[in-house]
């Protein structure tokens, strides 16, 4: 070897030998590291990772096969990998399922499957049929004593059928967050609230603003096979259905009892709001569903932590290695929901800090898990049976950091926090980025939710302090009108068959948001003090008493 090499050489290796171990097991999560997970993840061969499938049989084992050979440990009780869960599969026959609208007695309208409502069994039967239902409209029907709200003012409403304003009301900063949308305005409280209430069925009126997307995803949605975990306690207690109503279906339903649908969602917002009889109005509804049992399955992974007063807390790891599996009819000879982006995106970020956790494991104090959920497209199912049935006591999780569809399209001078300002995550995270001059900002569309549609929210319901970091929007070296193509491609991929790696796809961004994560996350694990969702919060709460329930 040459003198100029071998000093070269050593070079190297000093400089290498300064750095910390922090800074190398950073080092190691790189943009191809990444890819590598995702180009095999989002390979035809996995088969768009559908629950009970062979790709997700396939998903499984590449996530166990990675984690052993990181030296991660199983992190099941029973010394394993996988926690397995029951999917119910409901499938709607649409061809024999109907509604319609009945004045004074004469039919008035008929409602056809998909194009005008989706309807589905709440109570888990194979046949709904329901004549002469009475219709009661509840505005948001939310009940909110914290905002001193209350759209049911003591009506019984015991035996009819619900109409509901989907999201939650807005023209207020004081009130439900303002714009931004809370649990109260999801589509799921709604059909909670009318079980609760005892309501015969629930209808939610669809707007594209109220909804935040169009009919289609509805109709997408709900027209396929749907799953569910399966419930064990008395159907009767239940609604008979739950649906979806198009605005102009809806419009025809309120003109019938001499109501004007715009002017009721307008009077939703008034907190004197009283539930509206839809006088002289029945419904005549048809349902027949076809079920399957299967189930899914969650991966989990362990680090132990070292503090031993501390390594009986944890903080999770989050993401759902899932997608939508083979389509039933193939597009320009491609059938295969691939899955790139969502989110074979998240399980690689998920799987290389997993990776550079273990090289410096004995400086965690915390101990780690790393959970890759099923079943999310579904529902959030994976993720909802672990909090239902919880690996450690959610009162000894510390956070949870869920990473769903990553930054693919290159490095951002920000970073978006789902969940920003909510709990003590938000600093730590602002911190670290500030130290690589970049800025975390808070959900840029708190209109639609985005809080409560991934995993993280399935670990706060539970009280655990979650966050959901996404892509930033002020991209370096791009050119102009770099955001409307980012828009566009997006729009045209989200939850279809061209969710692939294409050519504008930039890693740099995606090893940049990881490595941040990564870092971060160290302070969150080796924090004196377990994270705290702070006063006020909806989830507040529900994390005091988890953390009661283990003292």
């Amino acid at each position: 070897m040459k003198k100029s090499t071998l000093l070269l050489t050593f070079a190297i290796l000093f400089l290498i030998g300064c750095g910390s171990q922090t800074d190398r097991a950073a080092s190691g999560i790189t943009e191809q590291s990444l890819l590598n997970h995702i180009e095999i993840l989002s390979s035809d061969e996995f088969e768009g990772r559908a629950p009970a499938t062979r790709g997700e049989e396939l998903t499984v084992e590449y996530l166990v096969n990675e984690l052993e050979s990181m030296g991660v440990a199983p992190g099941m009780n029973d010394g394993t990998f996988v926690q397995e869960f029951p999917l119910l599969g409901q499938r709607v026959d649409g061809a024999a399922s109907s509604m319609s609208i009945n004045r004074n007695g004469q039919n008035v309208e008929i409602f056809s499957f998909g194009s005008e409502f989706m309807g589905w069994p709440s109570n888990e039967e194979e046949q709904v049929a329901l004549q002469n239902a009475e219709l009661i409209y509840v505005g948001y029907g939310i009940q909110a004593p914290e905002f001193d709200w209350d759209d049911y003012k003591g009506v019984d409403v015991a035996g009819k059928v619900l109409v509901y304003k989907n999201s939650d009301p807005s023209h207020d900063p004081n009130i439900f967050d303002g714009e931004s949308r809370l649990y109260y305005g999801r589509w799921s409280y709604k059909f909670e609230k009318a079980e609760e209430m005892g309501a015969l069925g629930a209808i939610l009126v669809h707007t594209t603003p109220t909804a935040g997307y169009g009919w289609s995803v509805v109709e997408n949605s709900w027209g396929r096979e749907r799953f569910s975990l399966p419930r064990t306690d008395d159907p009767a207690g239940r609604p008979a259905f739950n649906s979806w109503l198009t605005e102009e279906a809806s419009e025809a339903l309120f003109s019938h009892a001499g109501l004007d649908l715009h002017e009721m969602l307008d009077a939703a917002a008034d907190r004197d709001f009283e539930p509206i009889v839809l006088e002289g109005v029945t419904m005549d509804i048809t349902l027949s569903a076809h079920y399957s049992n299967m189930s899914g399955k969650n991966v989990i992974g362990k680090i132990e932590g070292n503090d031993p007063d501390l390594r009986d807390e944890y903080v999770i790891f989050s993401a759902h290695h899932d997608h939508l599996g083979i389509a039933p009819e193939p597009v320009n000879g491609d059938s295969i929901f691939n899955g790139a982006w969502d989110n074979a995106s998240g399980t690689a970020a998920v799987l290389e800090i997993a990776n550079a956790l273990k090289q410096i494991e004995g400086d965690l104090r915390r101990s780690v898990l790393f959970m890759f959920v099923g079943a999310e497209e579904m529902g959030l199912l994976g993720s909802r049976y672990w909090s239902e049935n919880p690996t450690v006591h959610p009162g000894k999780v510390s956070a949870n950091i869920n990473l769903d569809s990553m930054q693919i399209y290159g490095e951002t001078r920000d970073l978006v926090l789902v969940g920003y300002g909510r709990n003590t995550i938000t600093p730590i995270i602002r911190e670290h980025a500030e130290r690589e001059a970049r800025t975390v900002v808070p959900d840029l569309q708190p209109e639609q939710g985005f809080f409560y549609r991934s995993d993280h929210f399935s670990y706060a319901r539970v009280g655990i302090p979650a966050i959901f970091p996404n892509p930033g929007r002020e991209y370096l070296d791009k050119p102009e009108g770099f955001n409307a193509i980012v828009d566009s491609v997006t729009a045209a991929n989200y939850h279809a068959l061209s969710d692939t790696i294409n050519e504008y796809w930039d890693m740099a961004g995606m090893e940049a948001d990881t490595r941040l994560i990564f870092r971060a996350s160290l302070d969150v694990i080796n924090a004196n003090e377990m994270m705290e969702w702070y006063p006020g919060d909806e989830f507040e709460a529900i994390r005091l008493q988890m953390l009661e329930e283990v003292q």
